[in-house]
């Protein structure tokens, strides 16, 4: 878990003292361990004031915010990757480096640090102290979860620890705001600072940690007890048979959850969407802007919107277990699993996040030291099911499926589908992962170390910060390249003109192509609209839907507007066996061409993701087939 290696080469260093013209810094660095409360923090200072972008040139995160001070002027906050440990070995270590000491020209240095740290494991986070205030850079310890350390009872003297580490120590609780006003003190100069002393820096990883263990005496720290609901809830948790069948559960909650209290949500934008669109289409009388209003925003991008409720009500319940600290849980029980299969447990993180998106899952495999493992998990992260596969999911569920009991209330048909799915895409990534691992990527075992957060309520704030976020990249992706592939769809379905007209749907641009491909793709069972639609998903899984959406409301097979009349045309136009076969499809195929992109960014070349398109292409064609010759 945590380490130290970074004392190797450290040396003795004083602390300085904050710069006494008491000028506010230009941006300040927030660094601290995984699981400390750092990006709580972050939120706590800079609200809704947040920008989250690469770091140039590497495909790490930048979370960069502003924090408002008293006295109504900014102070940039740069949000750094969670680390053990200042030595460069993974790429998330190297950009906190090159960050805290100046070495990036593309990222200013920061004049101070933050320091996070849990007071309920000071010892063991307390090595990273040793390097960061080696830096010599002004810097305030704090020491969050002030809370559990109370609640728990958990000691420690605040100004004993001050004076052994010669910097300003703050006891804070980010998530109930309590003792940020030291934060808000020190940030502007106006906190007093102890005499700078020596740091005494050891040579080696064992004494680095006698250091952390006396600094611990001397401030007379006394750990807080274990929480009793902790150890109750590890018990059936992490039991090796029970802890698979409640992860299994809670599974089956979310979904079903979501299938029934999404659905009212869903109606009310539907019905809102359609009304503005067509007031606004009402008041213009331009023909072609008519029909460009209607088609391309109301039917296409209409399609897509509607969704929304339920990729927000996911990252809800994605959000609630991750800050009550289950997800962490469910890694070790994960971990069991995937080391059959060759897959390390620093692998289930990045999978985890690739049912959210494939790209920063891949992205997130940095953190995987060996090679082999991590292009591993990088060629099967594609295969777990991305909230843009949930659009065309949903859609196919409720238009094939009835929306049934099986279990009662606690299991119906559709939630039953979406697990089969997504049980199915994680089926390939573990089957995929053994063969990678038994041939061409083979490797040893890695021991996987993970530290156990405590249970703790999540915050509403957090949970909405996380929601607003999403739904702002949902609508930057439906304002962009949804928007345009509809738009250009739009195009392509009014040309070659006929007598100054456009020409029916399947004699334009669009349908030529649609015809072109039907022979390869009718033994699936797909017609000429469905192809279309498997072309435009390549940009994105969810333009499907656009684009059907855009297809059927131009031909004007459907009644009912919305969501409701796309779903009887999809009845109209595919079989049961078809259906099947497009949802095998879309589990297993790469429409993506971010994806694609990233991988060839992370491996260094376009060997890796061509083997992957090609793999990914082959098992969706070939699962689509036998799916659909089974069920028609």
């Amino acid at each position: 878990m945590s380490q130290c290696s970074d004392c190797h080469s450290c040396g003795s260093a004083s602390v300085l003292p904050f710069p006494p013209s008491q000028s506010l810094p230009k941006a300040v660095a927030l660094v601290g361990p995984p699981n400390s409360g750092k990006t709580t923090l972050f939120n706590r200072l800079t609200g809704m004031r947040q920008k989250v972008a690469n770091f140039p040139g590497v495909t790490v995160e930048q979370h960069t915010g502003i924090a408002e001070m008293p006295d109504g002027s900014a102070l940039r906050i740069i949000d750094l990757p969670g680390i053990y440990s200042l030595q460069p070995r993974s790429e998330d270590e190297q950009i906190a480096h090159d960050v805290l000491t100046g070495v990036r020209t593309d990222t200013d240095k920061p004049e101070a640090v933050l320091l996070v740290l849990d007071s309920t494991n000071l010892q063991r986070h307390l090595m990273l102290a040793a390097p960061i205030l080696s830096l010599g850079l002004p810097t305030l310890i704090i020491l969050n979860m002030a809370d559990d350390l109370r609640n728990r009872g958990g000691h420690l003297d605040l100004q004993a620890l001050q004076g052994e580490l010669g910097a300003p120590v703050a006891l804070v609780s980010a998530r109930q705001g309590e003792g940020m006003e030291q934060v808000w003190d020190f940030l502007t100069g106006a906190m007093p600072k102890p005499a700078p002393k020596e740091l005494p820096i050891l040579q080696d990883v064992p004494k680095c940690r006698q250091w952390a263990g006396r600094v611990g005496h001397e401030a007379r720290y006394r750990p807080p007890a274990p929480p009793k609901w902790t150890r109750r809830l590890d018990a059936v948790f992490l039991h090796p048979i029970a802890g698979p069948i409640v992860f299994s559960a809670v599974l089956v909650l979310v979904f079903q959850t979501i299938f029934t209290y999404a659905q009212p949500l869903m109606d009310g934008v539907n019905w809102l969407f359609l009304k503005s669109g067509n007031w606004v289409a009402a008041q213009v009388t331009q023909p072609l802007l008519h029909s460009v209003i209607e088609v391309v925003w109301i039917k296409g991008i209409g399609s897509v919107i509607v969704f929304l409720p339920q990729v927000l009500l996911l990252y809800l319940f994605i959000g609630i277990l991750e800050d009550s600290g289950y997800l962490a849980r469910a890694a070790l029980i994960a971990d069991r699993t995937m080391a059959r299969f060759g897959l390390q447990g620093k692998s289930f993180i990045p999978l985890l996040s690739a049912y959210a998106c494939a790209v920063p899952a891949i992205m997130a495999t940095r953190t995987i030291e060996n090679k082999r493992d991590r292009f591993a998990t990088i060629l099967v992260a594609p295969f777990m099911t991305c909230s843009a596969r949930l659009q065309p999911y949903f859609l196919i569920v409720a238009a094939f499926i009835p929306s049934r009991p099986i279990l009662g209330k606690f299991l119906s048909a559709q939630t039953a589908a979406m697990l089969s799915l997504y049980i199915l895409g994680f089926v390939a990534a573990v089957v995929t992962a053994r063969i990678l691992k038994s041939s061409i990527l083979k490797s040893g075992r890695t021991p996987f170390l993970l530290e156990m957060p405590a249970y703790r309520w999540p915050t509403l704030q957090s949970l909405g910060l996380r929601l607003v976020d999403r739904t702002r990249i949902f609508l930057r992706r439906v304002g962009t390249v949804i928007l345009v592939v509809t738009a250009i769809l739009f195009i392509l379905t009014r040309v070659p003109l006929v007598n100054g007209q456009a020409p029916p749907i399947e004699s334009s641009l669009a349908g030529t192509l649609g015809r072109t491909i039907e022979p390869a793709i009718k033994p699936l069972g797909f017609n000429w609209k469905v192809g279309i639609g498997l072309i435009t998903s390549l940009a994105s899984r969810e333009t499907i839907v656009t684009t059907l959406g855009s297809i059927y409301g131009m031909e004007g097979e459907s009644e009912e507007s919305g969501r409701p009349g796309l779903q009887k045309a999809l009845r109209r136009d595919l079989s049961p066996g078809g259906a099947v076969a497009l949802l095998v499809f879309f589990a297993f195929a790469m429409q993506c061409i971010s994806t694609i992109a990233v991988v060839r960014r992370e491996t260094g070349g376009w060997k890796w993701p061509a083997l992957q398109f090609t793999y990914m292409s082959v098992l969706a064609y070939v699962g689509a087939f036998v799916a659909f010759h089974i069920v028609r």
